[in-house]
């Protein structure tokens, strides 16, 4: 009689807190869509959120919205838009968190490498020549994301010596690259000045245009970029412990690192172009995941996604709930958030 095989000793902890922490960020997740479509200018009771989004199920068995007003603000304007959000924040915070990783630097962002800069180029490219109505209104989402992946070819061009990725020269390469694509910008901006106030909102980062349209560009970029990110995680642990000590463990260190800059880069450019410069969400939220999980890239990837998801959709919710109807731009918020905890991990982390 053969011996029962024996139960592993870390799989089943480890799987055991990834599915705990999941089910608890989705959550979060789904009442934090559902705060998003009520409050606004007009704020909505939690029944009939539930009740206009019961009624795409067939049948009258289902409550019904008040008006038909209700019925469209909810499903045509608030839905799309926190949807948006969620897409957007999930895409930057499991960004934020490979390229932490992956860097070994607790102040790495995705917009370091130079893919928003790109991406606001070409956004302001398209508006100027008269884009916003090409390929059916999609032309500046998807002029600023060909202009990202192109800063962030130059950047991995600039950033590999003898075949291999260099992490100080990526990053250096990417100041670099991101500061021309922004002189870019500011000569756009100072050749065109009945476009800077449009222009302004747009860099500033904000939701307000997004429909169903940007959901659907944006949504397979970043949720295929965000499970190749998960699918990194067992390799980014050991990266943490240095390349020499990775590579003696079976990890490929320059696949890892060109997958998890590639993936990075289409979720940022993909982000922007739907939704502006949306900076700090990449820093603040794998920061308090990480606080709260610990540094296990395993779990703390697909969980700083899903929390980011939810917390830019609430961010977003203040943005245009606090001071309404007057909105502010979601990257305002961000940034009034982010830049302390900025000065406060630099502090920590000293020169």
């Amino acid at each position: 009689m053969s011996l029962p095989s024996p139960k592993p000793l870390v799989a089943a902890p480890f799987a055991r807190r990834l599915l705990c922490s999941l089910v608890a960020s989705l959550v979060l997740l789904l009442i934090c869509l559902c705060v998003g479509m009520a409050m606004g200018a007009v704020r909505y009771p939690p029944r009939e959120v539930v009740a206009a989004l019961l009624n795409w199920l067939p049948g009258s068995w289902h409550p019904r919205p008040s008006s038909e007003d209700a019925l469209a603000i909810l499903l045509l304007v608030r839905l799309p838009r926190v949807l948006l959000a969620a897409v957007v924040g999930l895409a930057l915070s499991s960004a934020g968190a490979s390229l932490q990783g992956l860097l070994g630097n607790p102040l790495a962002d995705p917009y370091i490498v130079g893919v928003s800069s790109g991406s606001a180029l070409g956004a302001l490219g398209a508006v100027v020549l008269g884009g916003e109505t090409a390929l059916g209104g999609m032309g500046v989402p998807l002029a600023a994301f060909a202009t990202g992946i192109l800063a962030m070819g130059l950047v991995l061009a600039l950033g590999r010596s003898g075949g291999k990725v260099a992490t100080r020269s990526f990053l250096l390469a990417g100041v670099v690259v991101g500061s021309l694509f922004w002189a870019g910008v500011t000569l756009l901006l100072v050749l065109n000045p009945d476009e800077q106030q449009r222009s302004l909102l747009w860099l500033a980062g904000g939701l307000s245009e997004g429909d169903l349209r940007h959901v659907l560009i944006a949504a397979p970029i970043c949720l295929a970029s965000f499970l190749l990110l998960c699918a990194q995680g067992r390799a980014l642990n050991l990266l943490s412990m240095g390349e020499e000590t990775a590579q003696q463990m079976g990890v490929s260190v320059e696949r890892v690192k060109l997958i998890v800059l590639g993936a990075t880069t289409l979720a940022t450019a993909a982000a922007t172009s739907v939704a502006g410069i949306i900076g700090f969400v990449g820093l603040i939220v794998p920061h308090l995941v990480r606080g709260v999980l610990g540094p296990d890239h395993r779990v703390l990837i697909p969980v700083a996604g899903v929390v980011g998801a939810a917390f830019l959709v609430l961010t977003d919710t203040a943005a245009r709930s606090l001071f309404a109807p007057v909105e502010i731009p979601v990257g305002v918020f961000t940034a009034l958030m982010g830049g302390p905890l900025f000065l406060s991990i630099l502090r920590r982390k000293g020169p």
